[in-house]
């Protein structure tokens, strides 16, 4: 293992909230090996932004890695002239000029739908009934297995999410990560023919017709599940929280002083969905005074470089006027995220407006609890409005 200082966490605590160990760790030991997770974690964002494209040390091929072992080598565990060439054949599906021309109509009809059956109800809980369904039919859409029903795909993507976050190696989880991706599967098979005889614009079509190989085609789609739900998800329903919990806040937006768009990249800086990403060290190399040796875990601690003092005054706490430039919310370097357009759109355009605007005098109703540090998000959002 690497010879960086020893940091010891409580599991559940670290799950609970994850922000005040992290905190200590960048200013004690920004590069620290942690024991209870088996990895070094880099906490400061300066060396995450620079380490992480270091892919030649910092290696995301991860053969032995529970996402490959559960979902398959999909593009993001791979490095190189290999992740550049299934990039380029998902391109298509999730540009920005597609999710403009071809995808943000569909987001706001389904979004439409989901709230005129929500409204006379006069109260939910976000995460479940809005959330939920909304990233749900998005990415119906956008993968092509429009007849998975929604649940089925929160299902599924949260049954991946544990999987891939399951470092103890709870055998209960891994069984249930195994069912998720057979559902993927066996979805996939029932849209194929009708893709083949018709082709579209979702990612399973224009990776078919760029002539991947099946098994990266599947395993790609497990990869835009896996990170195409539960976190538009979980940023839904958090902004919406993060705003009704700081009124002022809203206020700013609804003034004209301030946007959705602002909110959203707050919210991502101070409570990342996609918390952290791994990588493999392919070989001996020293980085920030400390010496890494082949095969050694490392985790880049996205949650922590949004809470860098460095680069955030008063980091923790939210403020959507603040500068988010420095953020790498959607990582760095060539594993920057391929569905960041898209999420941009669905979260900053059209589910945060919509909501508030289509649910009158929205406000919480109870607690809302969160959870994760690999992938943290709320857990529920008890809310009501003026039916």
């Amino acid at each position: 293992m690497s010879d960086a200082p020893v940091t010891h966490i409580d599991p559940a605590a670290f799950r609970a909230d994850p922000y005040p160990a992290l905190a200590q760790m960048r200013a004690e030991a920004p590069v620290t090996f942690v024991p209870e997770l088996g990895a070094t974690l880099f906490t400061r964002r300066d060396d995450i932004f620079t380490q992480e494209k270091r892919i030649e040390v910092f290696s995301s091929h991860q053969p032995e890695g529970l996402m490959t072992q559960l979902m398959g080598e999909n593009m993001m565990r791979k490095d190189g002239a290999a992740h550049q060439a299934e990039r380029r054949a998902l391109f298509p599906a999730l540009s920005p000029r597609t999710v403009r021309d071809h995808w943000l109509g569909q987001f706001n009809a389904a979004t439409r739908a989901i709230l005129a059956d929500l409204a006379p109800k006069g109260r939910c809980d976000l995460v479940r009934d809005y959330a939920m369904p909304v990233s749900a039919e998005a990415l119906k859409a956008i993968t092509g297995l429009r007849l998975m029903p929604a649940p089925e795909m929160d299902r599924v993507s949260q049954g991946m999410i544990d999987g891939c976050s399951n470092y103890a190696g709870d055998p209960a989880i891994a069984a249930h990560c195994h069912d998720c991706t057979a559902s993927i599967d066996a979805h996939i098979d029932a849209v194929l023919p009708e893709l083949t005889a018709r082709p579209d614009q979702s990612a399973l079509s224009v990776m078919q017709a760029a002539g991947l190989p099946m098994d990266s085609i599947r395993a790609n789609i497990k990869l835009i599940i896996s990170g195409g739900q539960n976190e538009p998800r979980d940023a839904i329903a958090g902004t919406i929280w993060a705003l009704l919990t700081h009124p002022d806040q809203l206020a700013l937006i609804r003034a004209g002083h301030a946007t959705w768009a602002q909110a959203f990249d707050e919210y991502a800086r101070w409570i990342s969905p996609i918390g952290m990403s791994p990588r493999r060290v392919a070989r001996v190399d020293t980085a920030c005074g400390v010496t890494f040796q082949p095969e050694d875990r490392v985790f880049f601690m996205f949650s922590s470089a949004g809470r860098d003092e460095a680069h955030f005054v008063s980091p923790d706490r939210f403020d959507i006027t603040r500068d988010t430039g420095p953020a790498i919310s959607f990582g760095a370097g060539p594993h920057f995220c391929a569905g960041a357009a898209a999420a941009r759109a669905l979260i900053a355009d059209v589910a945060l407006p919509m909501a508030f605007a289509h649910l009158p005098e929205l406000a919480l109703d109870g607690p809302a609890p969160f959870a994760g540090w690999a992938f943290r998000g709320p857990l529920s959002v008890p809310v009501r409005w003026k039916a």
